[in-house]
């Protein structure tokens, strides 16, 4: 009888741990789905049946009428947004309250590669983006672009061996054609995705981004018991060796010493020369109300963190958006034949060599490139964690508390009717000279906005464009007969959006382009 009265005991207590805070929304008044115990509402992202994009979505298209919608993942209270004027409250007016991403639940027990520059949060994220920033100034991405033409010409050469084949993936072309860029200029590595399609950087890329049973049971373990899992790593061990193998290895090869190449990891050597990182806090204070200065060591392990984002994110976001790109001119064969005369009229002007200022002078491919990151962004949502003891939004007298999570569906917004005519068809021209200067303020935010945009926009941008170009340049994308219009997103999706079964696409090669006059 008294294992009976314990367990009963056990189960109370399990009942209460998994719904404690399941009133919170409800005393804030703001609408919310019943949440299930332990998973909140959150469930079908735990079991892998819906991406974090694919959750926020449905919540953001559910309640048209509100401004914010609450939301349970596991048992942490979070808020979607739904209005522009609140985004760019949470993004840049008060960015000082929302500094953090919060990815990481239990803030004093962080792995190594979650220290890099999208996932770290307070000194350590400030310390690194200033010293990093210099990599992707302007005058950096002119002298790294004769590496991009490098492997933009490459990937032409690739293209011809798959043009009689019925169909190719081209999410997995462009992945090739970034990877092997992301480790020419930023590692010094000829990585050679591009002939080899079981290269070992190729699978190492995949692995980042793939998530298996293993990945979402420790991830959702982690959210609901935070403490109790604290140590429990959300990236597998293999990519912190294989990643920690590469750097030391690059490094080793240059003597520990800058190599005068520019790239990636000649600048953390730079840094590591000037020493450790010394910066304002944006967290502690002195009593005068100062920032105090705080110092971190730039260790082996952090500059790994950070290679480790710069290869993982800047492969794959590039790879998606150029790929559903190529996509959509499949599907639209007309914006794709102007698309692909101005590329003959302005590299007719440039010896017919894809170089920066030839693509900077491809105004509708990037109006192209614009629409497509529209309809179906790289980076689906936003995350923002309240690090203020709390925080008031004035325009809806809403009070949150410190650890609050506040998400941005960028996808929802992209796609919503009250900020785009018709979202759901491709039309480059909003993106015209004239006709963008309408968009709304913060409805349109593929590379994020304000102090934590994406730090890589530009070189991805200019990657993918010359990407695109030199497929476009000698061939034409056609939908295969197994494409699909609107391919069905990949629910396993992590930060960046994956479609199941690929983008299946028939590659041709161009009859002798004319040069026409585009209107």
């Amino acid at each position: 009888m008294i294992y009976l009265f314990l367990f009963g005991i056990l189960i109370i207590f399990l009942y209460y741990y998994g719904t404690r805070t399941f009133d919170y929304w409800e005393k804030k008044g703001v609408k919310h789905e019943k949440p299930v115990p332990f998973a909140g509402n959150n469930l079908r992202q735990f079991l892998q049946k819906a991406s974090m994009a694919m959750m926020a979505t449905e919540t953001y298209k559910k309640y048209p009428n509100e401004r914010v919608v609450g939301f349970y993942k596991g048992t942490s209270p979070e808020l979607v947004i739904r209005d522009p004027e609140l985004a760019k409250r949470i993004l840049v007016t008060d960015f000082q309250h929302f500094y953090a991403r919060g990815f990481n639940p239990h803030k004093t027990v962080i792995e190594p590669l979650m220290k890099n520059i999208f996932f770290a949060d307070g000194d350590l994220w400030r310390l690194v983006r200033h010293r990093f920033t210099p990599a992707f100034s302007t005058g950096k991405l002119k002298a790294m672009f004769p590496l991009i033409t490098k492997r933009a010409e490459k990937l032409q050469l690739i293209t011809e061996q798959i043009i009689n084949r019925d169909y190719y993936d081209a999410r997995e072309l462009m992945a090739r054609y970034t990877t092997d860029f992301i480790g020419e200029c930023g590692f010094g590595i000829n990585m050679d995705s591009l002939s080899d399609e079981n290269s070992q950087f190729r699978r190492l890329g995949k692995r980042i981004f793939h998530r298996n049973f293993r990945d979402a049971f420790v991830a959702a373990l982690k959210l609901i018991f935070p403490e109790l899992f604290k140590h429990w790593r959300f990236l597998d061990l293999e990519l912190e060796t294989n990643m920690l193998h590469l750097f030391r290895s690059v490094a080793k090869e240059r003597n520990y010493k800058p190599s005068g190449r520019n790239d990636f990891i000649d600048l953390m050597l730079e840094l590591k020369e000037k020493g450790d990182l010394t910066g304002e806090s944006i967290e502690k204070k002195k009593p005068n109300g100062d920032p105090e200065i705080v110092t971190i060591e730039l260790s082996e392990l952090l500059m790994t963190a950070q290679m480790f984002v710069f290869f993982g994110a800047g492969f794959e976001t590039s790879s998606t958006a150029s790929s559903y790109t190529l996509h959509q001119l499949a599907f639209n064969p007309d914006c794709q034949e102007k698309v692909q005369n101005e590329i003959d009229m302005v590299l007719e002007k440039y010896n017919n060599v894809i170089t920066y200022e030839a693509v900077k002078e491809m105004n509708y491919l990037e109006m192209v490139f614009y629409e497509a990151m529209r309809m179906y962004p790289s980076v689906a949502y936003l995350i923002r964690m309240c690090t203020s003891q709390e925080y008031t939004f004035p325009e809806i007298d809403l009070t949150i508390d410190k650890d609050v999570k506040v998400v941005i569906p960028i996808q929802a917004i992209h796609m919503d009717e009250k900020y785009f005519r018709e979202p759901r068809k491709f039309d480059p021209e909003r993106f015209s000279f004239g006709a963008k200067e309408d968009i709304k303020n913060f409805v349109f935010l593929p590379f994020g906005e304000g102090p934590r945009a994406c730090v890589g926009a530009r070189l991805g941008q200019m990657q993918s464009m010359a990407g695109i170009a030199a497929v476009l340049q000698k061939y034409t994308v056609e939908p295969a007969g197994c494409s699909v219009r609107n391919p069905p997103p990949d629910p396993a999706g992590i930060v960046s959006e994956g479609f199941v079964g690929g983008l299946p696409l028939k590659f041709k090669r161009r009859s002798p382009p004319n040069l026409w006059v585009i209107d």
